[in-house]
């Protein structure tokens, strides 16, 4: 598939690439070429510029895949972006210009997330300003990814990335998905992103919406079925 798109997986918060190691096979098994980049998590703007320039250095065309906090990023750097031919949103955040992840979300009933993540007690390192982020130990499982066994779970926690407070809470400037096509896959059973909130982001892109009986990161449990509904999307 040569002149098939680069799929470039942008992950989200609390978590690293490595989550999307099923994906990966599945997507590769199929002839794919994949690339997941790590996202810093300091800030919407830097985060964004980081991707971007990833995506610029590859030679043909590139379908941008964001989880969580990392689909805020492909919205701001897509739009920068000529070779980007599609965004795939799962779990994910799609911000309208103005629009910070914390702000997209009001109006909603919090998520649990609201409740079991705590700042640090010093200044995120290479953020604008203010603390990290973590989810705490106790309720981590059930927050972020309820449907992977305990003890993936309990290994998730221990090497969990934190996002920055600064980064929650920025505003996008920009929003790809406006003149680029878009895909959404819903997790119905999130309780880390209100599942309604991310029905609302979808309608609002106008996005080929799906849903999955799933956590937050159901493309962890589940690679096979987000592995081809990523397929979709690029066969489309």
């Amino acid at each position: 598939m040569t002149d098939s798109p680069t799929v470039v997986l942008v992950h989200g918060a609390f978590a690293d690439a490595s989550g999307f190691a099923g994906v990966i096979r599945e997507l590769e098994a199929a002839g794919r070429t994949v690339i997941a980049p790590p996202n810093p998590l300091r800030s919407l703007a830097f985060d964004a510029a980081a991707v971007a320039d990833v995506v610029r250095s590859i030679g043909g065309p590139v379908v941008l895949v964001g989880h969580s906090y990392g689909g805020a990023v492909i919205s701001q750097a897509s739009a920068v972006l000529d070779n980007v031919t599609a965004l795939v949103y799962v779990a994910a955040f799609s911000l309208d210009v103005g629009e910070s992840c914390a702000g997209v979300q009001e109006g909603y009933p919090p998520s649990l997330l609201a409740t079991t993540s705590y700042p640090t007690g010093y200044d995120a390192p290479g953020a604008p300003g203010g603390p990290d982020l973590y989810i705490a130990k106790e309720r981590f499982r059930e927050t972020f990814c309820a449907d992977v066994p305990a003890d993936v779970a309990d290994v998730m926690f221990a090497t969990q990335r934190p996002l920055s407070l600064a980064a929650l809470t920025e505003n996008a400037t920009a929003a790809g998905w406006k003149t680029k096509p878009s895909w959404y896959l819903v997790s119905e059973h999130d309780n880390s992103i209100p599942p309604d909130t991310e029905r609302f982001m979808a309608k609002r892109m106008g996005s080929t919406t799906e849903e999955i009986a799933g956590s937050h990161t159901a493309f962890i449990a589940q690679p096979v079925a987000v592995a081809a509904f990523i397929g979709r999307a690029l066969a489309a």
